[in-house]
């Protein structure tokens, strides 16, 4: 069978962001012919080279469309159109597919795999990793009325003409249904975690990663990710900084790049050795980082739609045994008190978060029942080969 994938950002372990597509694909090409559409945004972004850039037996074209999260709304929206054209012309040349896989974000790269599904009639199947356009929409991003309702009059009709829907989370699955897809062809895959990485997260890797970034004998906050815009970083700096007007023996590790990078290195100037910006790091070298905290932090702004979100820092805090406080209101919540694998805090509430970290740090034995039951319920429910398998199974369905 043949596999059209449509994917605006393609990235391999060697870079500071998820690489949940590199191991679909790679379990994928093991028995099928898959052909990456893409973008190389992320190449210069390898932050080392134990990868190869797609897994063995991929085939990958590429479109030349530069993409930065530091990019303002128009930057962005020229990238969309850009890779969105390409991606038509190319998909109209590229042997027939069976099937194509239209993975958004962004929207338009879901609308570039329909228009060649239709064209060249064979199925397609929509992954859905953020609700677009509710997402943008909510940032301020798309600013005229008649935008906002061609984006959803989009959205619906996209749903619609997919063969299958796959969100990553159930609220997203929840929000599909409720404008009225027929729930027989929507399945829940969550974004899910690569065990054969964490399982590199050693206690002797851990120790001396600790010992050579001088944690040892403190306790460790973690925040791992991008310091965008919806992830409320304001608030968490804040809180890391009235821990550290405190004195105790607690160090805030702020891990990723992004929007706020300024703040937080303005706060660990401010407090050296107990706020601290490591920057980013390679896929495969962000569990060691996981596994030394005592607790890490899931945050973004309350707005509904970041309720639905699949963030993979969830994952792969689990995946290590390594509890979580969360600030969406919405499944992360319920999964994480439902498993008793963290809790939750509101999102912009600075002082709460402090005071929930303080209770929790000085109860060390509740952090390590937290985080054994997430390391189980990560391999019970979030092996990212288990979910390829999945995903394989319902475009084979949808292949027919």
């Amino acid at each position: 069978m043949h596999i059209a994938v449509f994917s605006q950002y393609h990235t391999s372990p060697d870079c500071p962001a998820t690489s949940r597509h590199y191991t679909l694909l790679a379990h994928m090409a093991k028995t099928h012919r898959v052909t990456l559409l893409t973008t190389p945004a992320w190449r210069s972004q390898q932050l080392t080279h134990e990868f190869a850039w797609v897994p063995p037996g991929v085939e990958i074209r590429e479109a030349n469309v530069p993409y930065e999260n530091r990019m303002g709304p128009a930057r962005r929206v020229v990238a969309f159109a850009q890779y969105a054209a390409w991606a038509v012309r190319e998909g109209l040349k590229i042997d027939r597919p069976d099937v194509i896989w239209g993975i958004s974000t962004p929207l338009t790269a879901a609308w570039a795999a329909a228009r060649v599904a239709r064209w060249r009639r064979v199925p397609w199947v929509f992954e859905v990793q953020d609700l677009w356009p509710s997402f943008p929409i909510a940032m301020g991003a798309v600013p005229t009325a008649l935008a906002r309702q061609q984006l959803y009059r989009l959205e619906k009709a996209l749903y619609q003409s997919a063969r299958a829907v796959l969100p990553l989370s159930p609220d997203m699955t929840r929000y599909v249904t409720d404008l009225g897809i027929a729930p027989e062809k929507v399945t829940t895959v969550l974004n899910g975690t690569d065990l054969a990485l964490a399982a590199r997260a050693t206690s002797a890797a851990v120790a001396r990663l600790r010992q050579e970034q001088g944690l040892t004998g403190k306790q460790v906050i973690l925040y791992a990710g991008t310091f965008g815009r919806a992830n409320d970083m304001p608030t968490l700096v804040a809180a890391a900084e009235a821990m550290a007007a405190e004195g105790r023996d607690v160090v805030w590790l702020f891990l990723g790049h992004g929007f706020y990078e300024p703040l937080i290195a303005a706060a660990a100037a401010r407090w050296p050795g107990r706020i601290r910006l490591a920057g980013g790091l390679p896929r495969h070298e962000v569990f060691g980082w996981f596994a030394l905290a005592d607790v890490s932090v899931v945050s973004f702004l309350n707005l509904p739609v970041l309720d639905a979100n699949s963030p993979a820092k969830l994952y792969d805090s689990l995946a290590v045994g390594t509890p979580v406080i969360v600030t969406n209101r919405g499944w992360t919540k319920k999964l994480v008190e439902q498993h008793a694998c963290g809790w939750y805090v509101p999102a912009g509430d600075a002082l709460a978060l402090a005071a929930k970290l303080r209770e929790l740090l000085a109860q060390p034995s509740a952090l390590l029942r937290a985080g054994e039951q997430g390391r189980r319920l990560a391999i019970e429910s979030f092996d990212r080969i288990q979910l390829a398998t999945a995903v394989q199974q319902i475009l084979e369905q949808a292949a027919g």
